[in-house]
C-alpha cells in the first residue's frame, strides 16, 4: 500500500477524532477511508464496503501517531 496515502488519512482520522468527541479511532477511521473510497462521507445505515486492508494498515499508523 502507498505508505503517503495511508500516512496522510491517518493524519485525517486523527483530525476527525479530534473535532468530534462523539466518535471513536475506528469509527473515524472508516468514515475517512469511505470518503476516501466513495468520494463522500458516509451517512446514516451507510454499508457499503471499503477496502479493508487500507482501513487496518491506517488504523494501525493512526494509533501509532496517537500514543506519540
Amino acid at each position: 500500500m502507498d505508505s503517503i496515502l495511508v500516512h496522510s488519512l491517518a493524519i485525517k482520522t486523527i483530525e476527525l477524532l479530534k473535532q468530534s468527541h462523539n466518535f471513536e479511532l475506528e469509527k473515524a477511521c472508516w468514515m475517512v477511508i469511505h470518503e476516501h473510497h466513495h468520494g463522500l462521507m458516509p451517512f446514516e445505515y451507510d454499508i457499503r464496503e471499503v477496502d479493508e486492508t487500507l482501513y487496518l494498515e491506517v488504523l494501525d499508523v493512526a494509533k501509532g501517531l496517537l500514543e506519540n
